[in-house]
């Protein structure tokens, strides 16, 4: 079941910038390739193709998260969490959330999801309760790396983000498991 709240509008507010996929939309059905394989479901675990433009003067890091605000937990559900990806970085390709950080750009760190993997799980709602919103955001950062732990949580990236965030910009695709 899908509810209207916006995980990101009860933090301080930020600009926006212009993140651009070939694989994924606002508001559209996620493909197969971005739906998740774990549960026994035909889904390929492979990360969208993302690009962004417009982001602040003074930006020294991206972030890359994805987070289901709609899963059946209090807390949601972490798909994808990457930190430190250099500020001459634009565009992060299909796949490059491969398991183990293999596709990402050079001094960019992966966390473990919330199925304890170090790339990105694709979508996966439980079968019959709706469509959930997919939450993929790029964070412009003033600083060129972040003081994380590499077993630390996705939620500890968000909280770190939250005092170095000079902008983000951010897609939000939708899928429902079909029953």
């Amino acid at each position: 079941m899908t509810h209207p709240f916006d995980p990101y509008s009860v933090l301080p507010p930020v600009p926006q910038f212009t993140l651009r996929s070939t694989d994924i939309a606002d508001g559209q059905t996620l493909d197969i390739a971005q739906c998740s394989g774990l549960f026994g479901g035909p889904g390929q675990d492979r990360s969208p193709q993302l690009a962004w433009e417009g982001y602040p003067d003074g930006t020294r890091s991206f972030a890359v998260t994805c987070y289901d605000a709609d899963a059946p937990t209090v807390s949601g559900f972490w798909h994808w969490a990457v930190y430190d990806i250099p500020a001459s970085v634009h565009e992060l390709p299909a796949d490059a959330g491969a398991v183990g950080g293999k596709n990402l750009p050079v001094g960019a760190k992966v966390l473990a999801n919330d199925a304890g993997q170090a790339g990105y799980l694709g979508a996966a709602p439980p079968p019959g309760h709706g469509a959930h919103r997919y939450f993929f955001v790029v964070h412009a950062l003033d600083v060129p790396t972040l003081d994380i732990a590499p077993d630390a949580t996705p939620a500890w990236l968000g909280f770190q983000l939250l005092g170095h965030a000079l902008a983000r910009a951010t897609l939000t695709p939708v899928y429902a498991t079909p029953v």
